[in-house]
């Protein structure tokens, strides 16, 4: 556990590294440079008046860290030290179901998304009605728009009332801008929408779109946040960040949660979008099954 203090003695900074804290002293500190840093907390001390700083990103962490510290003090000093806390993000309250139930509204809008489009779509083909549009003159590029719009029209109207359910009715933390989340979840039904109609070109069945669901959305959920990824190994942490949920929570955490702003997530959102621009090219190019033009 990453640890900064100012103003303290020698003697406070090692016992602090004697309870395994990674303990970095400085003269003058901010909350910017905290995060930055990725500190877990801020120790400041002035007039022997004690204030602690926890990132509380994850409230687990927070409190683990705030014992911890307390303990190695408590065998510093002859009297129990009165610390005051303070919270970067959330509050004492602050429970860990606030800081992943926001990724848990783009998990529910890319599911649902998901096996509609893709169940649609496999009907749209079994039922003969790709066939009869391919032997059109129209370009494979325009079937696939066409079905992208029409579909993502659906999609929009669904993701909005997950989004706004979520919000209004479960109560979920929400610190950023509520246009965020929603353009945010946009994109997250667009890469559903074009990876669930990529899929079903491989399916003949509802029941073989279905299996997908395990080999496909299952995964993300573990590379979501709702799982430490600290504690995976180096490989699956890489292997993780080539899933779309990966950055859609990412994303999310830091605009309900975190209260970050459209600068703070802008690369989260432009992977998304690359990724539904990959999963269209692809679907274009699968259609050559059908017909070479």
């Amino acid at each position: 556990m990453k640890l900064v203090v100012t103003g303290s003695d020698e003697t406070m900074v090692k016992a602090l590294k004697q309870a395994d804290f990674q303990v970095t002293a400085a003269e003058e500190f901010s909350q910017e440079k905290m995060i930055e840093n990725d500190s877990d907390g801020w120790l400041h001390v002035e007039n022997g008046k004690m204030k602690l700083t926890l990132l509380n990103d994850e409230p687990s962490r927070a409190k683990a860290v705030q014992m911890q510290m307390m303990q190695a003090l408590q065998g510093n000093e002859k009297n129990t030290p009165s610390i005051e806390g303070q919270y970067v993000y959330g509050d004492a309250n602050t429970k860990g179901f606030d800081t992943f139930s926001p990724m848990l509204v783009s998990f529910f809008v890319f599911f649902f998304v998901f096996l509609i489009a893709g169940i649609a779509l496999l009907k749209e083909r079994t039922s003969g009605t790709l066939e009869r549009l391919l032997a059109t003159p129209i370009k494979r590029y325009e079937i696939v728009a066409g079905y992208v719009i029409g579909y993502g029209l659906f999609a929009l109207v669904q993701t909005i009332i997950v989004v706004l359910y979520a919000v209004n009715v479960l109560d979920i933390v929400l610190v950023g801008s509520i246009w965020l989340v929603l353009l945010t979840n946009i994109l997250v039904a667009l890469v559903a929408l074009s990876l669930g109609t990529l899929l079903s070109s491989f399916a003949t069945s509802e029941f073989q779109m279905v299996q997908f669901i395990p080999l496909v959305i299952v995964p993300q959920v573990f590379f979501t946040g709702i799982f430490p990824l600290d504690g995976m190994s180096d490989w699956l942490q890489k292997f993780g960040k080539i899933m779309p949920l990966y950055y859609a929570s990412d994303a999310m955490n830091g605009i309900m949660y975190k209260g970050f702003t459209i600068n703070e997530v802008l690369l989260d959102l432009l992977i998304l979008l690359a990724f539904a621009a990959v999963f269209i090219t692809i679907n274009i190019i699968s259609l050559k099954k059908y017909r070479a033009l």
